[in-house]
């Protein structure tokens, strides 16, 4: 039977349609929302098209800079990201390391565990004057504060993965002989990716909540410092517009760390 190769690009075609269908429909309602709720005489929330108007040179020139603080939103988005990088790499390296051996060694792992539910359900604003005493520059007390918040997910989610790993593949290992470097990177590794990958995606969305919580006190550049300075100048239109980056670079980052795990974990 032969496959029609124009049919499979429209059925391809038809079944993203489908998909995107639901995403345009439940934005639409927002929007309406939005803009009910700001007809109230009571409420100052601009409409989105008020919000438009006011922002227009924002939006068609994110790519300004002349110098200071005076740049478009790409080059504020930018500084934020670098501090995310920075911590959130920093946070994994040291999350998915402590994940490993508290999960092999009981004594560690006894000792770790009150830290970790002692330091875990602290929010990301409380560690700030904490960060600022330590390092006493704002850029160092931001990355601390985003490594302090994404560490915890990647620790809890890799111990996790290995704690449930099969006894066979153990018993597998013991048979090969294998190493303990061939069995990390043959055995517990492989069989600890897909929680490993799960920490990391959530870590990654709590770093991006950090870096913007941090600059709103410690920063003059990113996008956290843009919203306060929008705020200090009454400017809600500008709020709304780095509210809505935010959520798209988020969105993105979610969806790229989405996609690494789906090319790098074993598939069943």
């Amino acid at each position: 039977m032969l496959i029609n190769p124009k049919n499979n690009i429209c059925h391809s075609f038809y079944k993203q349609y489908k998909e995107i269908i639901p995403s345009v429909f439940g934005i639409i309602i927002l929007l309406i929302v939005w803009y009910l709720i700001s007809l109230n005489p009571e409420t100052s929330l601009p409409s989105p098209f008020k919000v438009i108007t006011d922002t227009w040179d924002l939006i068609i020139d994110p790519f300004f800079n002349k110098g200071g603080n005076n740049k478009g939103l790409f080059w504020l988005v930018l500084d934020s990201l670098g501090r995310v990088i920075f911590g959130y790499s920093l946070a994994a390296i040291v999350g998915i390391l402590v994940g490993f051996i508290i999960s092999l060694n009981k004594f560690t792992r006894l000792a770790f565990d009150p830290i970790i539910q002692l330091l875990r359900p602290v929010a990301p604003l409380a560690w700030l004057p904490l960060a600022q005493a330590i390092f006493l520059k704002p850029d160092p007390s931001a990355i601390f504060v985003i490594f302090i918040t994404a560490i915890w997910p990647i620790i809890l989610n890799t111990a996790l993965g290995v704690q449930l790993i099969p006894r066979d593949y153990t018993n597998v290992s013991k048979i090969l002989g294998l190493t303990i470097f061939e069995n990390f990177f043959k055995i517990l590794l492989p069989a600890t990716l897909p929680y490993i990958f799960t920490g990391l995606r959530i870590a990654l969305g709590l770093s991006w909540l950090a870096v913007v919580a941090s600059e709103m006190l410690l920063s003059y550049d990113g996008i956290g410092f843009f919203i306060v300075n929008a705020y200090n100048n009454s400017d809600i239109s500008e709020i709304i517009l780095a509210i809505i980056y935010l959520g798209g670079v988020g969105l993105i980052l979610d969806k790229m760390m989405a996609y690494l795990s789906f090319k790098l974990t074993p598939q069943e």
